[in-house]
């Protein structure tokens, strides 16, 4: 840019001289060329720092890198190369016998956990009547015991205090004796009897009402593997995570696709309705680059034209300054790099109209107005248009 504004002042110096007749000897020449130097120093100097030049500027956007969830052989390749899909559509199956196979085998686990909890509660029922059935048995053997208890007492007592003269020989007593003794064998077995059957009624118990949100522990399980196995089945067909294109696919059926995020299956791009451009700028224009200021943009794939914007932002940092921690001393050598501010445009144009690809490069500047007495803003707009012009044959920097 610097060297337009000399050969125009050259192109201007010329035309005065043939314009003019003015003769060439040691005062006019001398004139024109320190008045040159002086006044385009002064120029330059108002404009380079009033209004930043990015001698590079490039258009940034991102990719998604497409990852599958589930890893396998590549079944079918549904995606056209550069072809816009919606979000959702299929890019691509993955054979999913494996998912398969492990979908019914969850299913069926499933299916077994529900019969057996329904199982559980039926016999849960089932032993609550047998223990209810049992205690009947306990009340009826108990009231037995006693009755042959006082019967046996009434004997015994009515024989040993009338001796000889007793009613109930011994016979008898001996008789009442070994009813209540049976009595007594069948009541210690009813007993023995409800026991059983309330352990057995605990146990049942304890598998039914081991519960989480209201369900079986052992379905509830059963039902999460279900989910995975289904969502394994599922991710086997990779769809477009958004609107947008992908693009160099060298995926093709029969290749092996891993989870691992370091080798994508295929790269994809968003639709973007903003499209940025970063430009490189020196560090001593960082006090003139405010978020908000005026910038013009040409770029090298649309000769002629050029693009205004906003500047949206200044990066925080500078990868040349950038330290990790690791095993490897910081060496002097990175010190001497010199470091450039990069400042990211946003265009009021959709360049999609122009039908450019992503990633295109050019030229900007940002238009501080602020301070700029001598007006350079004009000269540097007039320079970024010829620019644009000279871009028909060459993509001049």
């Amino acid at each position: 840019m610097d060297m337009l504004i000399i050969l125009t002042y050259t192109s201007l110096c010329i035309i005065v001289f043939k314009l003019f007749k003015i003769p060439l000897n040691k005062w006019t020449v001398p004139t024109a060329v320190l008045g040159g130097v002086a006044v385009l120093s002064a120029i330059m100097i108002a404009m380079n720092f009033n209004h930043p030049y990015a001698k590079f500027s490039k258009e940034y956007f991102v990719t998604v890198p497409i990852i599958p969830e589930v890893a396998g052989t590549v079944e079918e390749v549904f995606v056209q190369p550069n072809v816009p899909v919606k979000r959702g559509d299929v890019l691509y199956t993955i054979k999913n016998d494996k998912q398969e196979f492990a979908l019914l085998k969850a299913e069926a686990a499933l299916e077994e956990a529900k019969t057996v909890a329904y199982q559980n509660e039926e016999a849960l029922l089932a032993a609550k009547s047998i223990t209810d059935k049992a205690n009947a048995v306990v009340a009826k053997a108990t009231a037995n015991r006693n009755r042959t208890l006082t019967t046996y007492t009434r004997y015994k007592e009515a024989h040993d205090n009338a001796g000889s003269n007793s009613p109930f020989t011994e016979q008898d007593v001996d008789r009442q004796r070994e009813l209540y003794i049976a009595a007594q064998a069948q009541l210690d077995a009813a007993e023995a009897a409800v026991e059983a059957a309330e352990a057995d009624e605990r146990r049942i118990l304890l598998s039914t009402t081991s519960m989480i949100n209201g369900q079986n522990t052992r379905v509830a399980q059963l039902f999460e593997v279900k989910r995975q196995a289904q969502l394994d089945y599922d991710n086997t067909v990779v769809r477009a995570p958004s609107d947008g294109v992908a693009t160099q696919i060298a995926l093709a059926p029969g290749f092996r696709v891993t989870t691992l995020p370091l080798r994508p299956s295929m790269v994809f791009i968003p639709t973007s309705n903003k499209r940025l451009i970063a430009g490189m700028f020196w560090q001593n224009s960082l006090q003139r680059m405010q978020p908000g200021l005026d910038a013009e943009v040409i770029l090298d794939s649309a000769p002629g034209e050029v693009f205004t914007g906003k500047l949206v932002q200044v990066l925080p940092a500078m990868r040349e300054g950038e330290v990790q921690a690791n095993g490897t001393l910081l060496s002097a050598r990175n010190i001497t790099q010199h470091g450039f501010a990069i400042g990211i445009i946003e265009l009021d144009q959709d360049l999609n109209q122009y039908n450019l690809p992503l990633g295109v490069q050019g030229q900007s500047v940002i238009i501080n107005e602020k301070g700029d007495f001598l007006h350079t803003s004009i000269v540097r707009r007039i320079l970024l248009r010829m620019m644009a012009w000279l871009k028909y044959v060459w993509p001049i920097k």
